[in-house]
């Protein structure tokens, strides 16, 4: 069984939610249709023309790109042109582009975690947050039979996370009582009887922004016709989301050193750095992309070095005034996205019993090299 379109975005959007996108932003389904099964995608970082002929030569039948293919307003479409080979390539071969841009960067697990991985980061915290996710009490009361159902189903969903953890719940145990009017099909009990049924009420914090997804799995696994929960509002704030991470180094090295790093777990050619090489570092901010808008907050939160791409010479001089060390390694670090959403979304199709394999694209797509 191959997976629909429309369930494989909603995987992606289950890790990268659209509303964590910035205003603008160029997101969601640029070419083609997702109303469609799909045996085969493929996670690209560009969908350049060589990624397109990549795509057809692997029978891809959707490409998931973290930057748009659409990004400017498009004035022709000339097939004779290489912007315009490309679209005609897609549609000819029933491909479809699907990006997730900003919401991918924003988002908890998604592209500035995994580069702050990468380099071994700890304690880390979102470098500049842009809003946050309030927070809902979820109440539900269970038949004890379906007690783990239930509790399985709304944790897979995104309830019960708090901090670190996972699946934090309280349980209570008690009786419930209904009785079945006329035209009901109870799961449990006769109609017109009074019924009393061991209970367990199941409470659990979910994010606002995951609470349709939680309450969908929560009446999927449940067994009764009609659904007693409650759905209560918390004073707490929730999850700070936004651009950027920051975070200490297991062990203070030179800047050289952390360059050097980046380098080899970025296979670099070279890289481009402000600061003294020969200086100390232990906390660093790193933002995916061209971060020149974020080196102000870099050097608020107290970092020592800060890994972006695309930073202005006269940005540089102000960060070098401050005390604050650059590693400029290009906008293409990102490319580590691929292998990376690719697993999460394999994983994913795997356990729900779809045979829909997901790859990431081998091309290189950095316009940049050093001579």
């Amino acid at each position: 069984m191959f997976a629909h379109g429309q369930t494989v975005i909603q995987y992606v959007e289950r890790l990268a939610p659209k509303s964590l996108a910035y205003e603008g932003d160029k997101i969601g389904l640029h070419v083609g249709t997702l109303q469609k099964q799909v045996k085969k995608v493929m996670v690209a970082l560009d969908v350049l023309e060589s990624v397109v002929d990549e795509a057809i030569a692997e029978g891809v039948d959707l490409i998931v790109a973290h930057h748009a293919v659409i990004y400017r307003p498009l004035k022709n479409i000339r097939t004779d042109l290489a912007a315009g080979r490309v679209f005609e390539k897609l549609i000819k071969h029933d491909i479809a582009v699907y990006t997730a841009h900003t919401n991918l960067d924003v988002a908890v697990g998604g592209m500035n975690d995994w580069l702050a991985e990468v380099i071994g980061l700890n304690k880390v915290e979102v470098l500049d947050v842009i809003h946050r996710d309030s927070w809902k009490k979820l109440a539900v009361f269970v038949p004890a039979s379906h007690r783990d159902a239930v509790f399985q189903a709304i944790s897979e969903a995104g309830a019960g996370f708090v901090g670190n953890y996972s699946h934090c719940s309280f349980q209570t145990e008690g009786t419930g009582t209904f009785k079945p009017g006329e035209g009901t099909n109870p799961f449990i009990g006769t109609t017109g009887k009074l019924e009393k049924v061991e209970e367990v009420k199941l409470e659990m914090v979910v994010p606002a922004s995951r609470q349709s997804a939680v309450v969908k799995a929560m009446l999927a696994a449940h067994p009764y016709e009609e659904v007693a929960y409650d759905i209560i509002p918390l004073e707490q704030a929730g999850t700070g989301y936004g651009i950027g991470r920051i975070g200490v180094l297991s062990q203070p090295i030179t800047l050289r050193q952390l360059a050097e790093l980046v380098k080899e777990r970025f296979s670099l050619q070279g890289l481009r750095v402000v600061g003294d090489l020969d200086g100390q570092v232990k906390k660093v901010a790193v933002v995916g992309g061209d971060g020149s808008s974020f080196v102000s907050k870099a050097i608020f939160k107290g970092a020592d070095a800060y890994l972006t791409g695309d930073i202005g010479y006269h940005t540089a001089h102000d960060a070098q005034a401050e005390g604050l060390s650059i590693i400029d390694a290009g906008h293409n670090i990102e490319k580590i996205m691929k292998q990376k959403l690719a697993d999460y979304l394999n994983e994913l199709l795997k356990a729900n019993g779809y045979q829909t394999e997901v790859i990431a694209s081998t091309m290189h797509t950095d316009p940049f090299q050093f001579v």
